[in-house]
């Protein structure tokens, strides 16, 4: 698996135990970034390999990393052998180039007009990452959003919000196939 073991302090440490994994690596205040561009390359490898995969699913870093793929896709700059990501569920996301996260090179235009993938984003009442996924929703055309009560998780989903998901992912379903 591609997961490098977290370089210093975690942003999840006393929420999760450790040992800690990220998708790729950044400074202390995420202005420089280091590994992104083996991230992307393992993605599409492993996406080559045992796809076809229609969405992306993730959560936290992996929720920021997803969040940024249909715009560096459509840009030709990443994920480029495979069909175009259809559509995106993100947990606990934020925003490249968003007011705490500095732009990795190869994310520069991710994010340069609005997202029109369809997107499904959950975003936690006491997530410390809350406003930076409330902002994100602005980069995407017509987002689909679930507000839940707990804080930087996976959260377990009350009817209503069950009900929100099960409609995305039945229309995503309905979404015409991937040409080959």
């Amino acid at each position: 698996m591609h997961l490098i073991r977290a370089q210093g302090k975690s942003g999840v440490e006393g929420i999760y135990d450790p040992p800690y994994y990220e998708w790729f690596q950044s400074n202390q205040d995420f202005t420089e970034y280091y590994n992104f561009e083996e991230c992307l390359a393992y993605l599409e490898d492993y996406m080559m390999k045992n796809g076809t995969f229609d969405g992306v699913l993730g959560f936290s870093q992996g929720a920021i990393l997803a969040a940024a793929l249909p715009g560096m896709q459509l840009e030709g700059v990443a994920l480029t052998k495979i069909p175009n990501i259809k559509f995106l569920i993100i947990i606990s996301g934020a925003k490249f180039g968003g007011s705490k996260l500095g732009l990795p090179k190869l994310a520069a235009n991710a994010f340069s007009s609005p997202v029109k993938c369809p997107s499904l984003h959950l975003i936690g009442e006491m997530d410390f990452m809350k406003e930076e996924g409330a902002s994100l929703l602005e980069s995407f055309e017509d987002p689909v959003v679930i507000n839940h009560p707990e804080g930087h998780t996976i959260p377990r989903l009350d009817e209503k919000s069950l009900e929100t998901m099960l409609d995305f992912i039945e229309k995503t379903q309905k979404m015409p196939l991937h040409e080959e």
